[in-house]
């Protein structure tokens, strides 16, 4: 069975290089991955049988459904929606820290420790905002850009893909 950081370690090798799909199965337990664009899809699907055994994966199998049929079928609505404009014009002159790297987004250094910052914080350019955790390396990610944090857009424990913005600045 494969485990959280197996799948973790192979969609890392597949985004760093220029294969677009990988389909793997071992032991009942089938995993695709779909790279496009700038999305990348993760897909792992099991058999019934074994109900132990969905416990592990269910986490990467969760995303994978609203990840993949969002983009196809959710944009061109939203995109005629008013939404979309409201969320580009709040967007203007924000700056958005990105993740490095792929990799599990925590808030604290610790699960009982207060955030390193909120909506409403002022960071400057050595701040730290957050931490990735890639392959067991936790990694302080630093704002590199002074001003106050407007908004958080991932939760605490959420898989986070190289380039995906995690706060929106209001730069000084």
């Amino acid at each position: 069975m494969l485990k959280v950081h197996e799948i973790r370690e192979i969609i890392k090798l597949i985004d760093q290089t220029s294969i677009t799909e990988f389909k793997m199965e071992e032991d009942g337990v089938k995993l695709a991955i779909k790279k496009g664009n700038s999305a990348v899809a993760y897909v792992a699907a099991e058999p019934v049988v074994a109900p132990a055994l969905q416990a592990a994966p269910a986490p990467v199998a969760a995303p994978a459904p609203q990840a993949a049929p969002a983009p196809v079928a959710a944009p061109a609505p939203q995109a005629a929606a008013a939404p979309a404009p409201v969320a580009d014009i709040d967007e203007a002159g924000l700056h958005k820290i990105t993740s490095p790297m792929v990799g599990t987004f925590y808030k604290s250094a610790e699960p009982s420790a207060p955030a390193y910052v909120q909506a409403g914080s002022k960071v400057g350019n050595d701040s730290i905002v957050c931490i990735v955790e890639a392959m067991k390396l936790f990694n302080e990610i630093e704002a590199e850009v002074s001003g106050e944090i407007v908004k958080v857009l991932v939760e605490d424990g959420q898989l986070v893909e190289y380039g995906q913005p995690l706060f929106l600045v209001k730069p000084e």
